[in-house]
């Protein structure tokens, strides 16, 4: 199948990236209902290689393109996996220069790829250099008027705090992993994980932690109510594949939530 072409001006007239890369995916576990939430996609070199070098490459001249690629690489890949729930696909809110514009990619992408735009998440990165907070609330607008849901990721660390709960509305939260280890040994994370899930519950945003590498963090956070997690203790990403939690983990985390 040809690949979209893009449809943003901006991206147009730009050359092609100079470095090629694709994708790898993490499942997000629904503590409650004990099941696969969806898959966030992490961009990757060809060999594997870190999303650290791969960002390394992007600079103010290729961002757009690089932007752009991602998202068509990421809906590529799980309609050939054939990935069932919420595909999470990160951005960079600094690549959008006009929502509806820059969204056309994606969606050519998903209607030759056969991917519902229903399943498709955005999570906003990089939130500290986006100083016009309109321009990120046109964003955040024009992904929900297509039916798509938008996170927020790494809450709780830098510039993502509680002033986005009072500006914007996405769908998900994110809590930084810093928020989440060791969190079972430190009531001061308890407290603080707990008053946000009680936050956002009262907003209609779903909280999800990143990060958990331990049983006893994941036993703990589904004892606070918090229902979508990811992190190594359930799975690794997988490089080009959808790797499965284990049944175990998924049995043990899954009835702390119902308890």
């Amino acid at each position: 199948m040809t690949r979209p072409t893009t449809g943003c001006t901006r991206c147009q007239g730009l050359p092609a990236l100079d470095f090629d890369f694709s994708m790898a995916f993490q499942p997000i576990i629904d503590l409650n209902k004990g099941h696969v939430w969806g898959y966030e996609a992490l961009v990757r070199g060809m060999q594997g290689e870190s999303a650290a070098q791969m960002l390394n490459q992007v600079d103010e001249h290729n961002r757009y393109r690089f932007d752009q690629a991602c998202r068509v690489k990421a809906i590529e890949l799980a309609s050939q996996l054939k990935l069932e729930g919420i595909l999470s696909i990160n951005f960079l809110p600094n690549a959008v220069y006009e929502p509806k514009a820059c969204l056309q990619t994606t969606l050519q992408a998903a209607q030759d790829y056969q991917f519902p735009v229903s399943r498709l998440q955005f999570e906003i990165t990089e939130v500290e250099r986006v100083r016009n907070h309109q321009h990120l609330r046109n964003i955040i607008n024009t992904y929900h008027d297509y039916g798509m849901l938008t996170a927020i990721d790494d809450f709780g660390s830098g510039y993502a705090n509680l002033d986005l709960l009072a500006n914007f509305h996405p769908d998900v939260i994110k809590l930084d992993m810093s928020l989440v280890r060791g969190i079972d040994q430190d009531k001061r994370r308890t407290l603080l994980v707990d008053h946000m899930r009680q936050i956002t519950h009262a907003l209609g945003i779903q909280l999800l932690a990143e990060g958990i590498e331990t049983e006893a963090e994941a036993i703990q956070l589904a004892r606070l109510g918090v229902d979508l997690v990811q992190g190594f203790w359930f799975a690794k990403p997988g490089f080009e594949s959808l790797p499965k939690a284990p049944e175990r983990h998924m049995k043990i985390a899954h009835q702390q939530a119902l308890d």
